[in-house]
């Protein structure tokens, strides 16, 4: 199957699933899931996975084990494509349309701690300051878990305390409503977004 773009009837469902997250709604709707959502995300996926590699689709259900919230379903379908450990690209289908990120989304302390020595030194610090703000201008937000305050050993005055403090390191952009979403066009979209992070995780698994 080649990727056409995903139909409007994959957001319905999604809307439709936030208002009914029921095991009912599911069951009499699971075709439309399958249809709109599954197959056309495993197409997207493929048509990219000579140049990013093979994706990871995530389930469709919730882990409600030890969540308060124990509605059983996902508001969202992602794919995740790794290119080093907790680290890689990454696409997300629901009800406001598509976005596309990359970055890393969990370290280990050892780990973390390479990132911030790497960030803490000036040039490699200052390599990755400038590919974020590239990013950001090109219209890529920052985001990732953050710490409240500085990090143990480094000073609050730090040029690049902001960027010390986070925990895990993203950059999201979205493609909303727009018709490309729905058209064969998002593949190069997509192919276009993911090539202009490749520099940023390029960094991080170099000095991870």
């Amino acid at each position: 199957m080649s990727f056409t773009g995903f139909p409007t009837a994959a957001l319905d469902f999604y809307d439709d699933l936030e208002m009914d997250n029921s095991k009912t709604f599911w069951n009499e709707h699971k075709h439309v899931y399958e249809e709109s959502v599954r197959a056309p995300m495993a197409a997207l996926l493929a048509a990219l996975e000579e140049e990013f590699g093979p994706a990871k689709v995530f389930r469709p259900y919730r882990d409600v084990r030890f969540a308060k919230d124990k509605t059983p379903y996902k508001t969202h379908q992602g794919a995740f494509i790794a290119c080093g450990p907790s680290t890689g690209w990454y696409v997300e289908l629901a009800a406001p349309g598509v976005r596309v990120g990359a970055g890393f989304y969990e370290a280990p302390a050892d780990r973390l701690a390479r990132i911030r020595t790497a960030i803490d030194e000036e040039r490699r610090g200052s390599e990755l300051e400038k590919l974020l703000a590239d990013l950001q201008t090109d219209g890529w937000t920052l985001g990732g878990d953050k710490l409240k305050t500085s990090p143990r050993g480094y000073d609050a005055e730090h040029p690049r305390i902001e960027l010390l403090r986070h925990k895990s390191m993203t950059l999201g952009k979205s493609y909303g409503f727009e018709p490309v979403i729905h058209s064969a066009d998002l593949v190069g979209e997509v192919r276009r977004d993911w090539r202009a992070t490749t520099p940023f995780l390029e960094w991080i698994t170099a000095n991870a």
